[in-house]
């Protein structure tokens, strides 16, 4: 199935237990306001969500279900995960939502919620909740990052697996199967999709260095280490976060400790082509992870009250 890109899906946070929507591309700059809210059905804890683009639904993962509620809060449907899960800790469902709204892509860490079976990754109808095709993964995942391209149909899902290292799959519903691709690594961590899905960025799972793949097949096309950011690798190390800031320019993100022990963090623009570094970037935050780029030149931080803060270089 080829998704054709519709419009731009919101920006989600949960903030009080909500399910919050922002429009951070319709322009506006500074602290935003939702477009929506979704409040969860009682006795349902979301632990990841996605919100359609005309904010008529929004999707949510509880551990032993995924959820659709509409605009009023009623709900739309319910798939659950059987059997329940023996273990509360340690295991985070996820989902994400296919660029044209109609998929929903579930990730299941099965193995660590007890279930005795290896991790799932399901296609669900995002309207009805009819399971469209599901594939095992040979995986014991803690959660996953989900970042769906934005017109091939495609989906890439990093699976951690805490100590064990890290899993990145490629996946499309074809035919109603999901075909499922492994890349070749078990040591590097998805950090995200460029906008116009020619690249993703990944950082190993050490921290040792990043590298831009070309999309789909994870050719590298550059690595940069601490080193190439005029820093000393043996005690300097890439985060896992940062992005695409745009087509153009990717953030780095690195970690390191001054001389009275005191860990700080620097960001990092970088040209996204070529991989050279153009310079620090203040990216406005007092959290290494606190940074969303949003692809358009702008990126999101959290603000106190835990909505989003959108800043631009103007």
């Amino acid at each position: 199935m080829v998704s054709s890109p519709r419009a731009v899906r919101p920006a989600t946070r949960l903030v009080d237990g909500l399910v919050h929507a922002y429009a951070p591309h319709a322009g506006a700059v500074g602290a935003l306001s939702p477009v929506a809210a979704f409040r969860p059905l009682p006795g349902d804890e979301a632990v990841g969500h996605a919100v359609a683009a005309d904010l008529g639904r929004a999707h949510y993962t509880t551990l032993d279900a995924a959820v659709c509620v509409g605009a009023d809060g009623a709900q739309l449907w319910r798939s659950r995960f059987e059997p329940e899960a023996d273990e509360v800790f340690g295991h985070r469902p996820g989902c994400e939502l296919s660029p044209d709204g109609r998929v929903l892509w579930v990730y299941r860490p099965d193995a660590m919620a007890g279930r005795g079976r290896p991790d799932q990754w399901v296609a669900v109808d995002a309207a009805t909740g009819t399971v469209l095709a599901r594939a095992d993964l040979e995986t014991v995942g803690h959660g996953a990052v989900q970042r769906a391209h934005p017109a091939s149909g495609q989906v890439l899902l990093n699976v951690g697996e805490g100590q064990d290292g890290s899993v990145i799959h490629r996946a499309s519903l074809t035919g109603g199967r999901i075909e499922l691709a492994r890349y070749p690594w078990d040591d590097r961590c998805l950090i995200d999709l460029s906008p116009d899905g020619h690249r993703f960025l990944t950082v190993d799972h050490a921290q040792n260095d990043l590298a831009v793949h070309a999309f789909p097949d994870g050719d590298v096309l550059f690595t940069r280490t601490a080193a190439d950011f005029g820093h000393d690798p043996d005690t300097v190390f890439l985060e896992w976060s940062g992005g695409h800031l745009s087509a153009d320019t990717v953030v780095a993100t690195l970690v390191g400790q001054d001389e009275d022990e005191e860990d700080w963090f620097r960001h990092y623009r970088l040209d996204a082509r070529t991989g050279r570094v153009h310079g620090e970037f203040d990216a406005r935050t007092t959290d290494p992870y606190d940074i969303h780029p949003l692809g358009d030149g702008s990126w999101l931080t959290t603000g106190p009250d835990g909505h989003p803060v959108r800043h631009t270089d103007a």
